[in-house]
């Protein structure tokens, strides 16, 4: 154990100041959650500081904790130390990359499709950086990055940690097949069979989505079931 840690320590002399901080307060304590993040650090998007540990090669694994409101919030714990892995340190992407990808695909998620600001997307790798690492001359390679809301990152990311292929085999072709990589054609989504579609409602379509909601409280359905209840009946017909 001692060995592994003096490991982590080595890694983290090299990693940035946020996952430092993240790291050394999960020795202190245990474990840190995101409103400690934001609180004791000032770190307006706490997702940020676990993904600059876990680019640094430091295990950690999310979890989901009540905060004293009584609201779940995210929490991060060192995962195995002996997958600690020496990284190079992860290349800066071009700037360019952003615009480019805007004008290839719009002004939108690629997972939910809705339509947001460009400066509230975020570049994406399709294979996790941590499983694929960097891509060489990404300007040439515009297929293997995607934009992604804060919301469906983090969504992501979650996911992709609790993956069997993330923790054990690391395999890119088996993550090229996942939903969270090619929502346009996947064979699973974290190697469950599962099939996913995101729904968002803005503007003038919330009115249908209230109806939808109304409509589903009238048959003691949860929206999603009837949701899925209204497009069986379609495809039966």
């Amino acid at each position: 154990m001692e060995e592994q840690l003096e490991h982590l320590r080595s890694v983290l002399a090299r990693a940035s100041e946020r996952a430092r901080r993240l790291v050394e307060h999960i020795l202190q304590y245990g474990q840190v959650t995101t409103e400690e993040l934001r609180d004791l650090y000032g770190y307006d998007h706490p997702p940020r500081a676990a993904r600059d540990a876990k680019e640094a090669g430091i295990p950690l694994v999310s979890t989901r904790v009540k905060n004293a409101q009584g609201r779940w919030i995210a929490a991060y714990k060192l995962g195995d130390l002996s997958r600690i892995r020496r990284l190079t340190g992860r290349q800066t992407l071009p700037k360019r990359l952003k615009r480019v990808l805007s004008e290839q695909y719009g002004d939108k998620c690629h997972l939910c499709q809705a339509a947001f600001p460009l400066r509230l997307l975020q570049v994406d790798h399709r294979v996790p950086y941590e499983i694929a690492g960097d891509i060489a001359d990404p300007m040439q390679h515009l297929g293997e990055f995607m934009l992604l809301c804060g919301s469906c990152n983090r969504a992501k990311s979650w996911s992709c940690e609790h993956c069997p292929n993330w923790q054990e085999d690391r395999k890119p072709e088996i993550c090229r097949k996942c939903y969270w990589a090619n929502p346009e054609s996947y064979q699973h989504i974290g190697l469950r069979q599962l099939r996913r579609l995101d729904l968002v409602w803005t503007d003038a379509e919330i009115a249908v989505y209230e109806r939808l909601v109304r409509k589903a409280q009238q048959s003691s359905q949860q929206l999603p079931d009837f949701v899925k209840s209204v497009l069986r009946r379609l495809t039966e017909e």
